[in-house]
C-alpha cells in the first residue's frame, strides 16, 4: 500500500505522528517544541549540528531525524538549518485561543508584522488566516526567514506556510 506522501507528496497526519521527528500531544501542549517533517531518507544531517541542546539526531547520515522532545525547548536554531524546509516550531501556549507557528520562508516580499495572510497547510492551499507576530532575518540563515503567525489552535497542525494576498504585504 502506497503512503500518501508517495502519491501526493505530502505526508498524512498518520504518517507524521508516527515519524520520529513529531512530538507527543502533551509535549506539544507544554509550549514550543520543534516538529520535524523529514520522511525521506537522504544523505542529510545539518539539523544535528544546528541544535545546541542534542535534542535532534540521526543514527546514521541516511536516517530520519529523531526528535528528543525532552531536550528540545523551541529555541528555533533548527528551523533554517534544515535545507529540505521541514522543520518547524508550534506553541500551543501562545495565547488562549491561537498556536503560533514558525516556519521557514524564502520568498518575497517578506510579509510585515502585524499584517494578515492566508496561512497554507503542506500543500500550499489556503485553510484559514493568520496574523504575523514576528518576521526573524539574519545573515547566517542565507536568505531564510523565520516566519511566526497566530492561527487557532485547531489549525496549528496543519498550517505549515503562508501566501501573502495580492496587494498586500
Amino acid at each position: 500500500m502506497s503512503s500518501s506522501l508517495e502519491k501526493t507528496g505530502v505526508p498524512s497526519m498518520e504518517e507524521l505522528e508516527k515519524s520520529h521527528g513529531f512530538p507527543s500531544r502533551e509535549r506539544l501542549m507544554k509550549g514550543p517544541v520543534a516538529v520535524i517533517e523529514c520522511l525521506q531518507e537522504i544523505p542529510c544531517n545539518p539539523c544535528v549540528k544546528a541544535c545546541p541542546l542534542g535534542a535532534i539526531k540521526v543514527e546514521t547520515l541516511i536516517s530520519l531525524p529523531e526528535l528528543d522532545e525532552n531536550k528540545c525547548v523551541g529555541c528555533g536554531s533548527c528551523i533554517p538549518n534544515c535545507p529540505g524546509l521541514a522543520i518547524f516550531l508550534v506553541d500551543y501556549n501562545f495565547s488562549e485561543d491561537e498556536a503560533l507557528i514558525s516556519f521557514p520562508y524564502e520568498f518575497l516580499p517578506s510579509p510585515e508584522v502585524g499584517s494578515i495572510v492566508d496561512a497554507t497547510d503542506r500543500s500550499g492551499k489556503a485553510i484559514t488566516k493568520g496574523r504575523v507576530i514576528k518576521v526573524l532575518k539574519n545573515k547566517k540563515y542565507d536568505n531564510t526567514e523565520i516566519i511566526s503567525i497566530a492561527v487557532l489552535k485547531k489549525y496549528a497542525n496543519e498550517v505549515r506556510g503562508i501566501a501573502i494576498p495580492k496587494g498586500g504585504k
